[in-house]
């Protein structure tokens, strides 16, 4: 998956916004973190806002 596929499919994650729409972020965010890496990660958190959006914190491993 390139970063910015993985942008536009959290963008719509976003949002709608839900518990569910969470998860889905986060299978996106372990793709990207395998493919990669976590700096990749990190910045889409940070550039996403997904620490306020969804409570992912930049360092922080993604695991499915």
């Amino acid at each position: 998956m390139t970063l910015e596929k993985a942008i536009e499919l959290i963008t719509i994650q976003v949002e709608l916004g839900s518990g569910y729409n969470r998860n889905s972020a986060k299978l996106i965010l372990a793709e990207v973190q395998r493919i990669h890496g976590q700096a990749a990660v990190d910045d889409l958190i940070k550039k996403l806002e997904l620490e306020y959006h969804f409570g992912f914190k930049p360092g922080e491993h993604i695991s499915i």
